[in-house]
């Protein structure tokens, strides 16, 4: 008889990261009157209510934060870091790499990483495009500067896989794939944002509504979890959050909801970094 082949032990995480943009949100959007830079100051009132509750369940997290950001509280990033939480790049001003002019996308990475090493001692290894929206050169530029893995796309749910470059988009025909990279892609789902839920935006040209029901957006982001974990030995899922959003009272009170509900279905909780590496290893075995 064939020996009995062990029974695989089910893996599913949890990633918590929380996209510290504070004021660049704000000054992206050219939102600059004294009222929209306080709304994103808030971020920075809310990271250590943040911080506080990660601690009391043991949690390491992943915040990636754009440049503006960190020249501005370079002290609040340096107390993120040496809670033990993963620092990623999130551009610089917060305009999304479609939108720059060539060049510029290279050296706003190149002028993040420089200042998340300066402030943490280590160089990031992810990287989170503002907006979740990707230019056609930075699967490119991610790989020539020396980075593990992005987390600004939405090819699978609990699934990490290799981003591709050069992909041809056509308007009447099949698209056409380009080239798989070694570029681990940590994907990313608005479903799992708390942004477009909660929060209320207006410009001259549109309007967000935001200001979801709380419970009702916990009980989403619980049920993905839990479709995970019935489906699937191994996955893991990442939730997006921003401080000034989060950090309100009532949804502070959700996400420890939130917290303790993934604790009740297994859930271990890493960061993005340590995810990326874990789903490196099991391809290679």
């Amino acid at each position: 008889r064939s020996p009995r082949m062990p029974v695989p032990v089910p893996s599913h995480f949890a990633n918590l990261s929380f996209d510290f943009d504070s004021i660049s949100a704000m000054v992206a959007r050219g939102m600059k009157t004294p009222t929209a830079i306080s709304r994103g100051e808030f971020g920075a009132v809310a990271v250590p209510r943040i911080l506080a509750l990660l601690e009391k369940y043991d949690i390491k997290s992943t915040f990636f934060i754009p440049g503006l950001t960190l020249e501005t509280y370079p002290d609040m990033v340096k107390k993120i870091a040496a809670a033990g939480h993963e620092i990623g790049h999130h551009g610089w001003t917060h305009v999304p790499p479609a939108f720059l002019e060539k060049g510029l996308e290279e050296a706003h990475l190149v002028q993040g990483s420089e200042v998340i090493e300066k402030l943490t001692g280590q160089k990031p290894r992810g990287y989170r495009s503002p907006a979740w929206e990707l230019s056609g050169d930075t699967v490119d530029l991610l790989l020539k500067h020396g980075f593990l893995y992005d987390s600004s796309m939405m090819g699978h749910d609990w699934l990490p896989y290799y981003a591709r470059t050069g992909d041809v988009v056509h308007d009447e025909q099949g698209m056409e794939f380009g080239e798989t990279t070694k570029l681990i892609e940590m994907p990313i789902s608005w479903v799992l944002d708390d942004f477009p839920h909660f929060e209320f935006l207006r410009t001259s040209e549109w309007v967000m509504p935001g200001l979801q029901n709380a419970s009702n957006v916990l009980e989403n982001w619980c049920d993905e979890f839990g479709y995970m974990t019935e489906n699937t030995d191994w996955g893991m899922l990442s939730y997006t959050f921003h401080p000034l959003v989060i950090g309100r009272g009532h949804r502070m009170m959700l996400l420890e909801r939130l917290i303790k509900d993934l604790i009740d279905k297994g859930a271990e909780f890493i960061t993005l970094e340590d995810g990326a590496t874990r789903w490196s290893d099991r391809q290679v075995g």
